[in-house]
């Protein structure tokens, strides 16, 4: 059997002591405090890997906003793109039938003095034949003295009866 000597168990446990008494003043402190060190550093990181999350999730939605708000404004300015284009087509359909109702206008102007001119020529036409003929109708009936007679005394009872 195995039995340790006194002498040896005594300077053993001195040694054991000694060496526990120097790790618990200058090794142990030295540990946890690292070990606390350590778990800071862990906490700060997964804080801070939190926040970043937090970020990234908030850059999202503003992403996101952005992204609707662009929509938003594409739609209006292509509604307001269409207004304008109608209210183009429109004016031009107006100035349009402007235009044509102010041709439509002077062309019935044009066509009223045309004929009024053509009827006017008509006329002046008709009053020279009438004119013509009558002379020569006048001359032919009025060859000999007694016939002019009988026609100025005709005329003058004429002019005397309307009087």
């Amino acid at each position: 059997m195995l039995n340790p000597s006194t002498g040896l168990l005594f300077w053993m446990s001195l040694t054991f002591f000694v060496v526990l008494i120097i790790l618990w003043r200058f090794g142990f402190p030295v540990i946890t405090q690292m070990v606390k060190d350590r778990k800071a550093y862990i906490d700060e990181s997964l804080r801070k890997a939190h926040e970043a999350n937090e970020r990234l999730a908030n850059i999202q939605k503003e992403g996101e906003t952005i992204l609707q708000e662009a929509r938003e404004k594409q739609a209006q300015i292509l509604k307001e793109a269409a207004e304008t284009r109608e209210a183009i087509v429109e004016q031009a359909q107006d100035k349009a039938r402007q235009e044509g109702a102010r041709l439509m206008e002077d062309a019935r102007v044009a066509i009223e003095q045309e004929k009024k001119a053509a009827i006017a020529d008509i006329r002046k036409q008709v009053a020279s034949l009438s004119v013509e003929i009558a002379e020569k109708v006048l001359r032919e009936h009025l060859k000999d003295d007694a016939s002019q007679m009988a026609l100025i005394d005709r005329m003058l009872d004429d002019v005397s009866a309307n009087k």
